[in-house]
């Protein structure tokens, strides 16, 4: 059956539809508001933005995720999924609401931080929920699919929504603030629009839920190592493979974008409204490759395996990025955007199958939530390898050459991985 044919009966699925339309409302509404942070910290006039900045804000927005990540998960197992989309929504709506007020009150640094820290700390509850409800509203034999539909659809929408927060704020009103409560509003949207799913649809199962909250979370390290040793079972030994190569992949992900905001900021552009509208550009080209991704990734993965799949995506981007970014010129760096995007979301989707369909479901909170934590840490860390090594003006041969080794280890083991494997069948 075709990619087309595929998504088309995917979405006669009524409550895949509604799943979905939470999912684009609030991931649109996360690239909207991260854009606003993104503009405010790095392209504010009266800023002067270095690697070490940026990297510190990534450290401040993203680390406190390792602590609320495995609390997510645990909850997530025992809470209604469908209350923690609605619930998670109507929070950040109200949380982007008072960022946007104190953009406007010139207060101290930290306590900006602070407030976008709460927003995007909800959001791991909201985006662990999501991915692990999508195996309740569509069969065994569509995830895949729906895989690669679902979480594609939510980063294209989530670029869409930064692309509407660069015209926002370049074209319309030039305020941060204004763009935030655009994003505030969009919260609200998804709130109301997780609304229209049953309570129960969601999961978990009611034998897997543990009514009382204080037990649910003494039990945190306990029933953390319980999903990790479920995770490292040898029927699930792909999925764990899965995981430490997607966070590679991440990592590089990461430096690479410090790169990317330190050149559209001082190398590319001699503004920092020209060096806004390079990195909406940037961002855009991106979103094209993780649709692309979305095309090419249930057949290549069908024909190849999921895990394969994933060392050709970072095996393309070993090659492709030094070649791509070393000249560093606006034009090849645009292609090296469309790949990456490709490679990046092409291995995620891959990934994402992988640990869905080896994890059982009353372990599909935890797992995610662990997913999430190692992509937050290999975030923060690439920014701050990028901080030592990026000068003022972005340009480092040694980061790109670096993240290409990183790359072709990332294709190597797994390809070794899927090879052994073969081997003990």
């Amino acid at each position: 059956m075709s990619v087309v044919s595929d998504l088309r009966v995917l979405l006669r699925f009524r409550d895949f539809r509604r799943l979905l339309t939470v999912r684009l409302l609030s991931q649109g509404a996360d690239g909207v508001y991260q854009t606003a942070l993104a503009t405010y910290v790095v392209f504010s006039p009266e800023k002067q933005t270095s690697p070490a900045a940026v990297a510190s804000a990534m450290a401040v927005l993203l680390l406190p995720y390792s602590l609320v990540g495995p609390f997510s998960g645990v909850l997530l197992d025992r809470w209604r999924r469908r209350q923690v989309l609605l619930y998670g929504s109507l929070l950040r709506t109200l949380l982007a609401s008072a960022t946007a007020l104190l953009i406007v009150s010139g207060v101290p640094d930290w306590l900006f931080y602070v407030s976008a820290l709460c927003v995007t700390a909800v959001n791991r509850f909201v985006l662990s929920g999501l991915s692990a409800a999508l195996p309740r509203v569509v069969d065994g034999e569509r995830l895949v699919v729906a895989n690669s539909l679902s979480p594609t659809a939510g980063t294209l929408a989530a670029s869409l929504g930064a692309g509407l927060a660069f015209v926002v704020r370049l074209v319309v009103w030039d305020s941060d603030a204004a763009v935030v409560l655009l994003g505030a509003a969009l919260y609200l949207c998804a709130a109301l629009a997780s609304l229209r799913m049953t309570r129960e649809l969601l999961g978990p199962d009611h034998a897997l839920v543990r009514r009382r909250l204080s037990s649910a979370l003494s039990g945190t390290v306990r029933d953390l190592g319980e999903g990790v040793r479920h995770l490292a079972a040898p029927p699930r030994r792909e999925a764990a493979w899965a995981l430490l190569t997607m966070t590679l992949m991440r990592f590089c992900y990461g430096a690479l974008l410090v790169m990317l905001l330190m050149l559209c900021r001082y190398a590319f552009t001699s503004s920092t409204d020209d060096g806004l509208a390079l990195l909406g550009l940037a961002l855009g080209v991106s979103a094209a490759g993780f649709f692309a991704a979305a095309l090419v990734t249930p057949w290549s993965a069908g024909r190849l395996g999921p895990g394969r799949w994933i060392a050709v995506c970072a095996a393309t981007a070993a090659v492709l990025v030094p070649a791509l970014g070393l000249p560093f010129a606006a034009a090849p760096m645009l292609v090296a955007a469309f790949v990456l995007g490709l490679a990046t979301q092409g291995a995620k989707i891959a990934t994402d199958t992988i640990v869905q369909s080896a994890v059982d479901d009353g372990f599909r909170g935890r797992t995610f939530s662990v997913y999430d934590v190692l992509f937050n840490v290999a975030f923060v860390g690439a920014a701050g390898v990028a901080a030592l090594v990026l000068p003022p003006d972005g340009r480092s041969a040694l980061l790109v050459v670096a993240v290409a080794v990183v790359y072709a280890a990332v294709a190597v083991a797994m390809t070794r991985f899927e090879h052994r494997s073969v081997s003990h069948q």
